[in-house]
């Protein structure tokens, strides 16, 4: 089954979400990587948040980069999605293992560490990117994306984030979902939607059972849900031989004529896909020789 993002209101309008199933996307992200478990649970639950808030970008030249700096063992975590929430990422130190929690969950929270900022930066395809960060809450990454939007937006959201990996470290599911009241909210749906929400569990508790659309359906029973969009999205990498060659004119000519002098091929590695683009020391001089014209 393909990765969905669906889009809606519910509550007569008082309140707007978005969902994702990402499993797909969370598992390609986990081949590409060769993660453990624990960076698969955290680059995925940021690939995963990351894909909902491009997805809320409406030029298509849009992004959304998303990036957690926590101090800990995993080191950095780097997530970017496009305006059609397809989303790409890496991490620091994809190999780190630390003890389960007490309640035999993941410790992504240790792993992320909670002594660092989530970074934001939303490119909306025209003029200077809008940047905004936040100290970490837990490093458990939903709650401090949720912290994200109360203080650098204003909004009031809810976010779950869940990644299940299997015996054989493979993701058995993934998804999450974003809730914002809208302004006018009285405090009565306030009060029934924490409710909900509470009982509502784990993401992953509910698609290993059902779409995200089902489950969103049963979270918001009865309150006048509308699915107003509902999409494929997928991990998708941006990188092209052109863009690398790019960077590397980027570099200066010095430093590109010590390359070619060497006499061996030069390898550049994306880090989002770990495609390898090889140059010869003559298309390194080649590259200079076109810029010059």
């Amino acid at each position: 089954m393909a990765d969905l993002l669906i889009r809606g209101m519910a509550a007569h309008g008082m309140v707007r979400f978005v969902a994702e199933q990402s499993t797909n996307m969370v598992e390609r992200m986990r081949t590409i990587h060769r993660t453990l478990p624990l960076a698969t649970a955290a680059l995925g639950r940021t690939l995963t948040a990351c894909s909902m808030m491009g997805d809320d970008i409406k030029n298509d030249n849009g992004s959304v980069t998303l990036q957690i700096r926590g101090g800990g063992p995993l080191g950095s975590i780097t997530a970017v999605a496009d305006a059609h929430g397809n989303a790409r990422g890496y991490l620091q130190n994809p190999a780190v293992e630390l003890p389960l929690r007490p309640d035999g969950k993941l410790d992504v929270g240790g792993g992320v560490g909670a002594d660092g900022v989530l970074t934001v930066l939303r490119d909306m395809g025209e003029g200077e990117p809008f940047s905004g960060r936040v100290e970490l809450q837990s490093g458990e990454i939903a709650e401090d994306v949720a912290a994200y939007f109360a203080v650098s937006e204003q909004v009031p959201t809810v976010c779950a984030l869940g990644v299940l990996v299997g015996r054989d470290q493979s993701v058995t599911c993934a998804g999450g979902f974003m809730i914002q009241l809208m302004p006018g909210a009285d405090d009565e749906l306030i009060t029934e939607l924490e409710k909900r929400i509470a009982a509502f569990g784990s993401v992953t508790g509910h698609l290993q059972k059902q779409s995200i659309e089902q489950a969103m359906a049963a979270l918001f029973d009865g309150m006048d849900v509308e699915v107003l969009d509902r999409h494929p999205v997928a991990y998708e990498c941006k990188c092209s031989r052109g863009k690398v060659e790019q960077a590397l004119l980027s570099m200066g000519r010095d430093e590109l004529l010590k390359l070619a002098d060497s006499g061996e091929d030069t390898h550049v590695t994306c880090q989002f896909c770990d495609a390898d683009y090889a140059f010869t020391p003559e298309e390194l001089r080649a590259l200079l020789s076109n810029q010059k014209n």
